[in-house]
């Protein structure tokens, strides 16, 4: 089997289908416009750069659509990115597909459900457990589809639910740890803290914002569907508030996109854990990608960083 990009290395030569992920105009100190596209294969994604476009490679271009890429894998200020040699549109007798290049979740979609159903299941306080079992299975078709970002951790297919099921599994152990963690509120504020991101992202395929998700944002979104569901099934009380808290606070800082700093111990472990499953879903993916003794591409949300592989076992 053909290696993806992922498995490339700084000065290997490139002869692959890719689907443009995004695809952004600019315009080059000549005057003349330019192509940035992230071109993705199932292994991973690299930028590179088209010089000099018409109007019509614009539209060829574009998102979504499948290329034939030859080219050279160069390292631009600590990040892999392809020079292009030659680039031409898949023609139907290529026989590539959309789907030949999503990275999807190691987890099946079933396996997902069930974990998630049965931790909803152990939920004792009947209130919240309705509201987490009647937004899920309202929403879980998109849930189980989309990405948990557009970028940085998770951003591929079925990442949301995966991103979930980590969480949950850290949320478990915390609990265990210390037994004073409400598991309900916790457990609850784990499946629907991103919930609103079927709402905010555009779908699995050249992920972008929504018009709503530029507007809203997908915390103020869920917010707001917790509020209208408690209406819908008569459900009063303090959990709704506190639900809704735990979706509020969640970022943990304002700077981080917070409306408010988390202030119930559930809803700082929520924001610490979903911290921890982000961190470590971007740098295992960075890693993977490393060879021991080397270090991996500058790693934008961590600080711009670059981490070393150790060649101890």
């Amino acid at each position: 089997m053909a290696k993806g990009i992922g498995q490339h290395e700084v000065g290997e030569q490139v002869d692959l289908y890719f689907l443009i992920k995004s695809s952004t105009r600019g315009i080059a100190s000549n005057g003349k416009p330019f192509l940035t596209v992230i071109l993705q294969d199932k292994t991973g994604d690299i930028e590179a750069k088209l010089w000099d476009v018409s109007p019509e490679d614009e539209e060829t271009y574009a998102a979504e659509k499948i290329v034939k890429v030859a080219g050279e894998v160069m390292n631009y200020r600590g990040r892999n990115q392809l020079k292009v040699r030659n680039i031409r549109p898949a023609q139907p007798q290529d026989g590539v597909r959309v789907s030949d290049f999503l990275e999807v979740a190691p987890l099946s979609r079933e396996e997902m459900v069930e974990y998630i159903t049965q931790s909803i299941f152990e939920m004792k306080n009947s209130n919240i457990q309705r509201l987490t079992r009647h937004l899920l299975n309202k929403y879980q078709s998109e849930f189980l589809e989309y990405p948990a970002a557009t970028k940085n951790h998770h951003e591929f297919v079925s990442g949301l639910a995966y991103h979930v099921v980590s969480m949950l599994k850290l949320a478990k152990t915390f609990a265990d740890l210390y037994p004073s963690l409400n598991r309900d509120l916790l457990y609850s504020g784990v499946i629907l803290h991103d919930l609103g991101k079927v709402f905010e992202l555009s779908g699995p395929v050249s992920t972008t914002y929504t018009v709503e998700g530029n507007l809203l944002g997908h915390i103020s979104i869920m917010v707001n569907e917790i509020g209208k569901t408690a209406e819908e099934l008569g459900i009063e009380g303090e959990e709704v508030m506190l639900l809704q808290h735990m979706v509020l606070s969640h970022h943990g800082k304002e700077e981080w996109g917070s409306p408010k700093k988390p202030l119930i111990k559930e809803a700082e472990m929520l924001h610490l854990i979903d911290n921890v499953d982000a961190k470590m879903n971007m740098l295992d993916r960075a890693l993977d990608k490393t060879k021991p003794g080397e270090f991996t591409e500058r790693i934008f949300a961590l600080d711009n960083r670059s981490f070393y592989k150790p060649t101890v076992e």
